[in-house]
C-alpha cells in the first residue's frame, strides 16, 4: 500500500527538519513489546523487556501499541530537537475527542470502547511513557541524539543543495518525490493508495532509530503532515566500545582518547558523533586539537571528511610491551 502526501508550493516552502524523543520512547517501547523494530536493535530489547516485565501501564501500552499507531502519540514537535517533557506535556493536553477518534481508527470500535476514557488514557499513558522515557531512553539519549543530529545535518546540507527534491532523492528507498507529491511505498506493495493532505501545514521530516529500518506516516495530521524515516548509523548505537588505554585516558581526556582509538580505520564525523554519543560540532572541535597535535590526519572529498590516525597516533594507542 502506498501513502501519497500532497503538498502545494506554499506547503513546499514549510517543509522542516525535527526529532522527537516522545516518538523514539514511544516507537522504542513498541519494539520492545515485540510489535515493531528490528533485530539491530535486540542488545537494547533485552534490557527493555526486563523492565517493561515491571511496568504496571505496560497491558495499556501493548493494546495501544500492538497494531496501527494511533497519531495522536506522535504530536508533531513544534521546534528542531524539543525536550521529551514539553513533548509529554502536549500529548496530556491532547483533545479527547480526537484521542477517542484516533484510538477508534487504529485499533477497532470494540477495541477501543474496552480502553479507559481519553482524559484518563491520556493522563495513564503519558505517565507510563515518562517513566518508560527516564529508564529506557535517556541513559542512551546522547548516542540516540547523536546519530539523529548527525543525520539531520546531512538532510539539511541536501535540503539547501537540492531543494525539496535533493532532500528526498536519498532519504529512502521507499520514498518518491513527484512534482507536489510524496509518495511513500510500504513494506504490503498491494491495496488502495492512502491520501494525506498537509493542510497548509507543511512537512516535518524526522529521522528516527527505532522506527528503523520503516518509514512512518502520519496517516491523520492534525497540523503539519510528517515522515519518520530510518536514520543511518542505528547499528553503531548498541555496539560495545573499544577498550581505551587508561594512560591515554589520563593524558588525552576520555572523549579525545576514544577518538583515537576509534580511528584505527578511515571514519566521518557523524559516524564518530554516533560512536561517541555526542554532537558532530563536539567531535570536530577534539579532531581539530588532534589533528594539531599530529596524530590525526583529515582527507575530504567533496562535502565529507574522513579521518584517521596517523603512524604517531597509532604509536600512542599501542599498549606498551612489559620488560
Amino acid at each position: 500500500m502506498a501513502v501519497e502526501i500532497r503538498l502545494s508550493a506554499a506547503e513546499v516552502a514549510r517543509v522542516r527538519l525535527a526529532v522527537s524523543p516522545l516518538a523514539e520512547t514511544v516507537l522504542g517501547v513498541r519494539a520492545a513489546l515485540g510489535a515493531g523494530g528490528h533485530e539491530v536493535h535486540r542488545p537494547w530489547v533485552r534490557e527493555a523487556e526486563r523492565v517493561l516485565a515491571g511496568e504496571p501501564e505496560t497491558p495499556l501500552l501493548r493494546a495501544l501499541l500492538e497494531g496501527c499507531l494511533p497519531s495522536f502519540l506522535f504530536p508533531v514537535p513544534e521546534e528542531r530537537l524539543p525536550a521529551f517533557e514539553a513533548e509529554a506535556a502536549g500529548l496530556r493536553a491532547a483533545d479527547p475527542a480526537y484521542v477517542a477518534a484516533e484510538c477508534a481508527a487504529a485499533l477497532g470500535a470494540a477495541r477501543a470502547a474496552r480502553l479507559p476514557r481519553p482524559e484518563l488514557l491520556l493522563e495513564r499513558v503519558s505517565e507510563a511513557l515518562t517513566r518508560c522515557h527516564d529508564r529506557l531512553v535517556a541513559p542512551h539519549w546522547g548516542r540516540m541524539r547523536a546519530v539523529l543530529e548527525a543525520d539531520l545535518g546531512r538532510r539539511a546540507l541536501a535540503l539547501l543543495d537540492g531543494g525539496v527534491e535533493g532532500l528526498f532523492a536519498q532519504l529512502h528507498a521507499d520514498v518518491v518525490w513527484r512534482e507536489g507529491e510524496l509518495v511513500v511505498h510500504g513494506r504490503r506493495r498491494s491495496g488502495a493508495a492512502w491520501t494525506v493532505e498537509a493542510n497548509g501545514h507543511g512537512l516535518v521530516v524526522m529521522p528516527t532509530v527505532f522506527g528503523w529500518p520503516d518509514v512512518i506516516v502520519d496517516h491523520s495530521p492534525r497540523t503539519a503532515a510528517s515522515i519518520r524515516y530510518p536514520a543511518p548509523g542505528v547499528g553503531h548505537l548498541w555496539e560495545a566500545p573499544r577498550p581505551t588505554p587508561a594512560g591515554l585516558t589520563a593524558v588525552l581526556g576520555r572523549t579525545r582518547a576514544t577518538l583515537l582509538t576509534a580511528l584505527a580505520e578511515p571514519q566521518s564525523t557523524p559516524t564518530l558523533a554516533t560512536r561517541l554519543g555526542v554532537t558532530p560540532g563536539a567531535v570536530s572541535q577534539h579532531l581539530t586539537a588532534l589533528r594539531n597535535a599530529g596524530l590525526v590526519t583529515t582527507h575530504r572529498t567533496g562535502r565529507t571528511a574522513v579521518h584517521l590516525r596517523t603512524r604517531t597516533g597509532t604509536a600512542l594507542v599501542a599498549e606498551p610491551h612489559s620488560s
